[in-house]
């Protein structure tokens, strides 16, 4: 019993000692206060949920700085996501009053003080997401605190506006467009004002995130308006040089909506668009849903960024010398393409109905139409040429696949990393692949058994799922999830993926005459370095097919 005795005086005393913890911290709105939760025996972390970056935004305007707040502002809630559609595009879900950042701060047995700091973006066409992402019972699926935890860093979410509120263009002054990546850019700038309150270093920030979001942190590392802020960028399945990254023609899809919602389309359109109901303008700039390989979902995708000679002062190949001094990651899941093309062709996923040959054709019609026949004959000879005489299923199912991922992520993603590399000073570049196959894949189950890493399915791993629910997944999926926290986090702290946290594999420098590369899975090992990624591929869409002389369409 006196042992019994001395042990609990032991724990009451290392409790205390232990309780690390920022209490109230200042920031230039006022004083915030979280929640400070216990991780283990000498590890807490303070969890701050829904403080304001910036004011309530006006409509189709940048964002300003928040007016602050008396008192207290209780930090333990997320707030609510940007006003957008839901998943079915039939109803909106959300608010007007979004412009809020979450961070999670790891402490070891003292409060912590100089860490680095990530910042994360998040995905969704432009047209949907949320800083606190999907949620499954109360488990958030961009919670930070994995990462926070195993790999020492701040984490920071943020929200920014989405669909028509925060894309909407006329493509000109009355409505210049651009307005979520501004609101990231202002969440971005108080992170560097604020964030050593918190304990972090403002000199040493990270901004990464996944398909739209990792549009977003490349435009982001273009623009010259972030000049200082961050110092190292990660893109995950998405660039700015993407085909869906830029809207070559945001009038058109403005004078559509302006028609759904009764505005006119003469020089009274902003006006009118700007005095409209929230909710009908969001319904308004949905994406159709229907596709079909002669018009695919990926060309849907309209409302986007756009060359507004202030954001982005010009294309996004013309703008990399601004990211001369930024340490960069940029990588595609295996399979990337796959919940695109499905959509365009649904037979790929079904093993027991057949895909003609003829959707490859058409599929490969729509992304090469500006060069008419010469480039539908040279895009198809290339993918077919190690078919044989009589190519499976499987086959044509997989070409499908590996059609869309290089066209909409793989081929963009090495041509950015190339200018990322041809214009760096002391920033450094990374390239990978991530193949962990899709859990979904095999017999009677709805993927195909060849399933590789679909869209999104890296998120999970980064975030750490595998260790906050770990009956949903088997030791090999928290392998690849430690390796890619260890990766991610390294950079964060060094710009150098190899350097600190043990990790399995040396990621060599991307460089602009090798191409190294990383394919990062559960069985990877040193062996898993590659270079030239699909270089016949990015070759034909980079150079072959603009040199073909461009059809005029009727």
């Amino acid at each position: 019993m006196v042992k019994l005795g001395i042990l609990v005086a032991v724990a009451v005393l290392l409790e205390t000692v232990s309780g690390a913890s920022l209490g109230v911290v200042y920031t230039e709105g006022g004083m915030v206060k979280g929640e400070n939760i216990r991780l283990g025996l000498f590890r807490r972390m303070d969890v701050f949920k829904g403080i304001p970056f910036a004011d309530i935004p006006g409509r189709f305007e940048k964002p300003k700085r928040h007016p602050g707040w008396d008192g207290v502002l209780q930090a333990t809630e997320y707030r609510k996501r940007c006003l957008q559609v839901n998943l079915l595009m039939t109803d909106t879900r959300g608010s007007e009053d979004c412009l809020y950042l979450n961070i999670w701060v790891p402490h070891g047995s003292k409060v912590s003080t100089g860490l680095p700091v990530m910042v994360w973006i998040y995905g969704g066409g432009f047209l949907v997401g949320g800083s606190m992402g999907a949620n499954f019972l109360d488990n958030y699926l961009y919670s930070g605190q994995e990462i926070a935890d195993r790999g020492n860093v701040i984490v920071v979410t943020l929200g920014y506006r989405v669909g028509s509120l925060g894309f909407l263009s006329t493509g000109d002054s009355d409505l210049p467009g651009n307005y979520g990546l501004w609101d990231q850019q202002a969440a971005i700038a108080w992170v560097h004002r604020n964030i050593r309150s918190f304990g972090g270093d403002p000199d040493n920030v990270t901004i990464f995130g996944e398909s739209a979001g990792g549009a977003s942190v490349s435009f982001q590392t273009l623009t010259p308006h972030n000049k200082g802020l961050f110092k190292r960028a990660i893109s995950q399945s998405g660039v700015a040089l993407c085909p869906w990254g830029i809207n070559k023609n945001p009038r058109k899809f403005a004078e559509e909506v302006a028609i759904k919602v009764s505005c006119p389309t003469d020089e009274n359109m902003a006006a009118c668009l700007k005095m409209t109901d929230p909710v009908a303008l969001t319904l308004a700039g949905t994406l159709s849903l229907s596709s079909s390989p002669d018009h695919p979902l990926v060309e849907n995708l309209a409302l986007s960024a756009v060359i507004d000679g202030d954001f982005l002062p010009d294309e996004p190949y013309n703008l990399f010398h601004n990211t001369a001094g930024i340490d960069y990651i940029a990588g595609v899941n295996d399979m990337d393409g796959h919940i695109f093309t499905a959509f365009d062709v649904p037979s790929i996923n079904s093993p027991l109905v057949d895909t003609p040959i003829e959707d490859v054709k058409r599929l490969l019609t729509s992304y090469t139409k500006d060069k008419g026949k010469a480039g539908l004959e040279n895009a198809y000879s290339l993918y077919t040429s190690n078919w044989g005489s009589s190519p499976s299923q499987e086959t044509i199912k997989k070409t499908i696949v590996e059609i869309g991922t290089d066209y909409i992520f793989l081929v963009p993603t090495q041509t950015a990393l190339y200018l990322h590399a041809s214009n760096a000073t002391t920033g450094r570049t990374y390239s990978y692949l991530f193949s962990q196959p899709n859990r979904m894949g095999g017999i009677g189950r709805p993927y195909p058994s060849w399933m590789g890493a679909d869209h999104a399915d890296d998120l999970q791993y980064v975030f750490g799922k595998p260790f906050t629910t770990p009956l949903g997944y088997w030791p090999r999926h928290r392998h690849v999830s430690g390796y890619m926290i260890n990766y991610w986090t390294n950079f964060a702290k060094t710009g150098d993926p190899n350097k600190g946290e043990k990790v399995p594999a040396t990621w060599p420098k991307f460089t602009t005459t090798g191409h190294q590369f990383l394919e990062i899975n559960s069985k990877m090992d040193k062996n898993y370095v590659g270079q030239k990624m699909r270089l016949r591929y990015v070759h034909f869409w980079t150079s072959i097919l603009p040199s073909l002389p461009t059809v005029t369409s009727e």
